[in-house]
């Protein structure tokens, strides 16, 4: 019997590491560029689905800090990627009321990527239906180190309390600042490891592994992560008893 999604049970926070786009392209034998490529497409099977399921937030671990140091080669054809993108995606995005946020060390990118972030951002700010957060040159321990510093440099304005440092006030100095933390946090390609993403705001996200390399991983691989996700019991350190 297929199973039926409970609306009642939608994950408000998805997010993702998009993970296999190479060994995928190395497996069909392409160069891991046509990877990369393949992946979009998935990109945009999955935020369009995320939208008609009634997700809230998702968040797409798309080009991480240590990214910079893949074959130069690569990385070009990455930001022309990223740059093709966001301009024909822009328009749709528009449309269907999803705001495009890019988060993570944007100063790393070139003066023509931070205005078309800036421009993006912009043309959809007033999407009320999803918030899509691309990570782009994200790496959670500099997102935690990042905080640290600037609540330091508002300490010694003395205008920070130390007994005032909550989780709250910790959570809203991170790149992630005004949304919930993720409820879920979807791997593919069957690697068991979080690789620097969300580490603090992961901290009670459940976790789904699928070996599905990304340029593979379609609305119907989302829809049996989110199924999978609706048989977990979210508990945040009580017992059944509690929670039931």
């Amino acid at each position: 019997m297929k199973k039926t999604i409970d609306t009642n049970n939608i994950p408000e926070h998805v997010a993702v590491i998009m993970d296999g786009n190479g060994r995928w392209a190395k497996k069909k034998l392409f160069n891991r560029i046509r990877g990369h490529q393949e992946g979009v497409k998935s990109i945009r099977s999955v935020v369009e689905t995320a939208r008609d399921l009634g997700i809230k937030v998702l968040s797409l671990y798309a080009f991480s800090k240590e990214n910079w140091n893949r074959p130069k080669r690569e990385v070009e054809s990455l930001m022309k990627l990223l740059k093709k993108y966001l301009v024909n995606e822009t328009p749709d995005m528009k449309k269907n009321n999803i705001e495009v946020r890019v988060i993570g060390a944007k100063e790393d990118f070139s003066d023509e990527l931070r205005e078309l972030f800036e421009k993006t951002n912009l043309e959809t700010k007033d999407g009320a239906k999803m918030i899509l957060n691309l990570c782009l040159s994200y790496s959670g321990r500099f997102d935690i180190l990042n905080a640290v510093k600037t609540i330091l440099r508002e300490s010694n304005n003395n205008r920070i309390d130390p007994d005032e440092i909550t989780e709250q006030f910790f959570s809203d100095h991170l790149y992630t600042r005004g949304v919930k933390d993720p409820d879920l946090l979807i791997r593919t390609s069957g690697e068991m490891r979080i690789s620097n993403f969300l580490l603090w705001q992961l901290a009670y996200s459940e976790i789904y592994v699928t070996k599905t390399l990304w340029p593979d991983f379609r609305k119907d691989d989302f829809i049996e992560a989110i199924l999978d996700y609706q048989t977990r019991e979210r508990r945040y350190g009580l017992t059944s008893e509690q929670v039931q």
